[in-house]
């Protein structure tokens, strides 16, 4: 069993697979919006997702949960070709709706900035 750690309701954090988000809030320095859709799947701890949409041809996302939190790693190729890397650890949070919040810390690697983001579970 993976300890992926408890909601604030005392159950377990339920898979990130198969869930699709969307961002409703982005940092200025960010390159996702409204547009942006990411496609999870989870086996285990082991997270990963495919996004695109808006400025974003196409990025994947790599990471490792536990403890209501991913730490993730993403790189993307944008609609002017340019490719653009960093890391992320995103806070976990089960709406009132059951749909899944990810609150994100982010800092790009491949060039300056930094900022949060928030993405939320499309149906």
């Amino acid at each position: 069993m993976t300890d992926l750690g408890m909601t604030a309701a005392g159950e377990p954090f339920p898979s990130l697979d198969g869930r699709r988000f969307k961002a409703v809030e982005n940092s200025s320095d960010g390159q996702v919006s409204g547009e942006t859709q990411f496609v999870f799947s989870q086996e285990g701890r082991l997270v990963h997702a495919h996004y695109s949409g808006g400025t974003i041809d196409l990025g994947f996302l790599v990471g490792v949960a536990s403890g209501g939190t991913v730490e993730f790693r993403y790189v993307h190729v944008d609609r002017a070709g340019l490719i653009a890397s960093g890391h992320s650890i995103d806070t976990i949070d089960v709406l009132a709706d059951g749909r899944l919040r990810l609150r994100e810390r982010w800092k790009w690697d491949s060039k300056i900035g930094s900022g949060t983001s928030i993405l939320e579970e499309i149906r």
